[in-house]
């Protein structure tokens, strides 16, 4: 029996779409099975802060907004002006009744380094095994490491996965009221900002 190229092809796509790619030439791991879209109910979590305490999403839903920003890496160049941004923001979203909560691979002692050389005024939260991340479907990648001196010393941050940069807005409701997923990382304060005064 014959079988064309081109209807060869069409049944390996077929497969692909079927079966979900397991990674790409770049590493990247399955999109988490939770999708998390505008109009849903934000999943419930929990994670270690950076001070190493229980932090619970379902402690701040309902009463504040919550921002959740998934992001790669500590002491990143990006995700440093990413940081920044909500830090210099921050007094302004406080006073629109929001919560800000970066979310990334890095360990609480990274977190610790990462707030002490920027003066951040917010949590971040670590998700070293990615479960948080999954809840919201945000794409990861494998971990990794990276030297930065800090305070004179060298320092080795290791992950344990890589986050992709999406920004979610949950209202008090616990709707999800914004979902970028095409963030830009020295604007998301702002974009924020935005967001949470069209909810007024």
């Amino acid at each position: 029996m014959k079988v064309s190229f081109r209807s060869m092809i069409g049944s390996l796509l077929s497969l692909v779409c079927l079966c979900g790619l397991s990674t790409s030439v770049k590493g990247q791991v399955n999109a988490p099975p939770g999708k998390v879209d505008v109009g849903d109910s934000a999943p419930a979590f929990t994670a270690k802060d950076d001070q190493g305490k229980g932090w619970k999403s379902t402690d701040y839903v309902g009463k504040k907004i919550l921002v959740v920003y998934f992001y790669p890496a500590d002491m990143t160049g990006g995700c440093t002006k990413q940081a920044c941004g909500f830090r210099d923001d921050m007094k302004k979203l406080q006073g629109k009744d929001v919560e800000v909560v970066g979310v990334s691979g890095d360990s609480v002692s990274n977190h610790q380094l990462f707030k002490k050389e920027y003066d951040l005024n917010f949590t971040l939260l670590a998700d070293e095994d990615g479960s948080v991340a999954k809840k919201f479907g945000v794409p990861l990648k494998k971990g990794g490491s990276i030297e930065r001196e800090i305070d004179g010393k060298k320092e080795k941050l290791t992950r344990g996965v890589t986050a992709a940069r999406w920004t979610f807005v949950i209202d008090k409701n616990g709707k999800v009221v914004m979902k970028n997923t095409k963030v830009k990382a020295a604007d998301d304060s702002k974009a924020i900002l935005k967001k949470v005064n069209e909810l007024k």
